[in-house]
């Protein structure tokens, strides 16, 4: 095994459990909101603790990793010590045990994977968090070039919620278009057509990433999302009022290239 095999198990793992136990919790009575039943208690500490392990080992650089071992020891470190809001502290013995049993089962399956040597995983594309201090100067960059908001640490803002009109260079759309709209793929064949191969996603509450142009999913989360690349010649932007802002190259390549694109204009206020 190698050991980008081992670090794209780890993440495929993480991601697909995540997913398998936020539908089981969306799929219990009152999808879960009461989160007072056992089944609930039981269920959303999980994902809480799955989505801060992957987290933790979407840390490691997908292009600079360890050999399998120590990568296979930071893998069990994550296991065992990845926190987040959502997971500490436990609010009771149930959350706390299921927590726990969420870890030993993701240790388990590295020890399997490091112990098959006949284990086969296709690649996955680049995605990193970033270093707390990376964040701070790609928001700082964005505040310089493109007058983003950023009203705290975690906070940002941009058209149309920035104060003063819209400029006309810059293309607002209902955050429809990349929910149900094509949005998604043609934002994407847009940057590669503009030779874009990473780009950066900030977002409100973290985590933030450095990440293939191909896993670039342009919504607002329940936190507000801003993206950009290293020439930030461009900029767009997610916010919970609805809307999503293109700017610079990328709005100037997408009005050449998305068809009926005025179906998906946002009206204003």
């Amino acid at each position: 095994m190698e050991s980008w095999e081992l670090h794209s198990m780890a993440r495929r793992y993480l991601m697909a459990r995540y997913t398998e136990l936020s539908e089981r919790y969306a799929e219990l009575p009152d999808q879960g909101r009461d989160g007072y039943s056992v089944e609930a208690q039981r269920t959303y500490p999980r994902y809480n603790v799955v989505a801060a392990m992957l987290t933790e080992v979407e840390r490691l650089d997908p292009d600079d990793l360890p050999p399998v071992q120590p990568l296979a020891a930071a893998l069990m470190h994550a296991a065992e010590t990845a926190r987040s809001v959502f997971t500490d502290p436990p609010t009771g013995p149930i959350e706390a045990e299921a927590m726990s049993a969420e870890r030993q089962r993701f240790a388990r399956a590295v020890t399997a994977w490091v112990a098959d040597a006949d284990v086969t995983v296709e690649p996955l594309g680049y995605r990193r968090v970033l270093r707390p201090e990376e964040a701070s100067g790609w928001r700082s960059r964005l505040a310089s070039r493109w007058d983003v908001e950023l009203s705290d640490v975690s906070s940002l803002s941009w058209h149309p919620l920035s104060a003063g009109p819209v400029p006309d260079e810059v293309l607002v759309l209902r955050e429809d278009s990349t929910w149900d709209g094509p949005g998604v793929t043609l934002v994407r064949q847009a940057l590669h057509h503009l030779g874009r191969r990473r780009v950066v996603e900030l977002r409100e509450h973290g985590p933030e990433y450095l990440l293939d142009v191909d896993l670039l999913e342009p919504h607002y989360t329940g936190a507000e999302g801003l993206w950009t690349d290293e020439t930030l010649d461009w900029l767009a932007y997610a916010s919970h009022e609805g809307t999503l802002a293109f700017g610079g190259t990328l709005a100037a390549e997408l009005r050449g290239s998305w068809p009926r694109l005025e179906e998906w204009r946002w009206s204003g206020w």
